[in-house]
């Protein structure tokens, strides 16, 4: 990756001054990014969604090939935040943030990989910690409070936002993750580190965290004691990152002078939040495929238009167990609540365990590249939606996750030993250290307060 100064080109981001956010409930004021940012959840219980999204100048998409990943990623920032962080302040965070690469890597004819694993916890995740850690530390460093981040995990943003706030001034980590769900790495990342990140192991399901953690946020006596973020990709800043690497994927594939279809692996459904709003930026992206696992809620809408949330059941790509996915408000406020519209640029695949595996075993035979269970499914996505679709397209497919972090799962199906990265060696000699606790809200609010 380059590691050339980014260049100031304010001249084509003269779009907003201020970035200004709304509910998707719209029952509650606009807010600033620094309120939306600590207030993570608005009072009505919608998301936080951009008042307006700008869309990038012609220029920058004809030249996006001869910049760094850092340069896109300051441009696309500074287009959507504006204002509210200075231009030298916004660079030093980008230049912190975005310090490892993205590569696109090519896997078979027409089907490439983005490989968003390369940073601290070995996962996508560690772009929106790091963003989110590092804008709350300049809108805290002139005051004199403490906040606590409390965020639900199915897997890999526990260990992401772990990584990225560890040792954090003035910030508190309270994880949630369900007992017995997540991968033996990824509990042992989010259970290791002490100092400001606490781990709590809940009797139940993803569904049951993120349950606790809404409803943390909309007690009136917890949030007047305690200052409560969340680091989940509720939070806008969280997203905001999400977009940066659609944006350098499309730069190192644009020589190819294809079509570009994006197969997003998702569960609560952030990333692809972050590539819709890539997209509306004026990305020219062909198509998003929406892939599941057995979780399939999303697919399901964009089939027959219903959305109709259930309990998550448990697969081998565990991080997308959710069965109420919370960006679906982002989604459809994209797209103003237009399910056609919606449909135009997002198709929905979805596959069974079974399914997943074979595709790793069969990927990794016939080419040597390993996927993660995750990738899997994206891969899946993409490739059925291209024999489908017909179309000659550059297609790219995200994995989200080093297949070390699911080392059980990946040695069993392709009968081979994933190679751990020493990262991972070091922190599963570690001792787990969890606070165990039920699906119950009332046991979490004593928790913090009493804390």
């Amino acid at each position: 990756m380059s590691s050339k100064p980014i260049r100031f080109k304010i001249d084509i981001l003269k779009l907003i001054t201020v970035m200004k956010l709304f509910s998707t409930k719209r029952s509650v004021p606009e807010v600033d990014l620094k309120e939306a940012v600590f207030k993570g959840l608005p009072d009505d219980n919608g998301l936080y969604m951009p008042e307006s999204i700008p869309t990038l100048p012609k220029s920058f998409f004809e030249t996006m090939d001869t910049l760094s990943f850092q340069e896109i990623a300051f441009q696309v920032s500074k287009a959507l935040i504006g204002e509210d962080v200075p231009d030298a302040d916004l660079k030093i965070i980008i230049e912190d943030v975005v310090n490892f690469d993205a590569p696109v890597v090519q896997v078979e004819e027409n089907i490439h990989v983005l490989e968003l694993f390369h940073g601290p916890s070995l996962a996508f995740k560690d772009f929106g910690a790091r963003f989110m850690s590092r804008l709350m530390a300049y809108f805290l460093r002139k005051e004199n409070k403490r906040i606590t981040i409390l965020v639900a995990t199915s897997g890999d943003t526990g260990s992401a936002v772990a990584q990225g706030f560890l040792n954090a001034p003035g910030i508190d980590v309270v994880i949630l993750y369900p007992s017995g769900k997540v991968s033996d790495l990824q509990e042992k990342q989010l259970t290791t580190l002490g100092n400001n990140i606490v781990a709590l192991e809940v009797d139940g399901v993803f569904d049951d965290c993120q349950r606790m953690v809404k409803e943390a946020f909309l007690d009136k006596e917890l949030t007047g004691k305690i200052n409560l973020s969340s680091a989940n990709s509720i939070n806008i800043s969280r997203l905001i990152p999400q977009s940066f690497y659609y944006f350098y994927a499309y730069a190192q594939v644009k020589k190819l002078g294809k079509p570009v279809v994006f197969s997003v692996p998702s569960g609560n459904f952030g990333n692809l939040c972050g590539g819709l709003i890539a997209k509306r930026m004026g990305l020219p992206v062909a198509k998003f495929v929406a892939t599941t696992n057995a979780n399939d809620v999303i697919p399901q809408y964009l089939y027959t238009g219903l959305f109709e949330p259930r309990p998550s059941v448990q697969t081998i790509s565990n991080a997308m167990d959710v069965g109420n996915p919370s960006n679906f408000q982002r989604m459809i406020e994209l797209y103003g609540n237009d399910w056609t519209a919606l449909k135009n640029d997002v198709v929905g695949k979805a596959y069974d365990d079974a399914t997943t595996a074979a595709a790793l075993k069969d990927v990794y035979t016939r080419t040597g590249y390993v996927m993660d269970p995750h990738g899997a499914v994206g891969y899946l996505g993409l490739k059925d939606y291209l024999q489908d679709s017909a179309m000659d397209a550059t297609g790219i497919f995200l994995a989200t996750a080093h297949p070390a972090k699911f080392i059980e799962v990946v040695n069993e199906v392709i009968g081979k030993e994933v190679e751990i990265p020493e990262r991972l060696k070091e922190v599963a000699k570690k001792e787990k250290v969890a606070i165990p606790m039920t699906a119950d809200f009332q046991l979490l609010k004593k928790y913090l307060l009493e804390r």
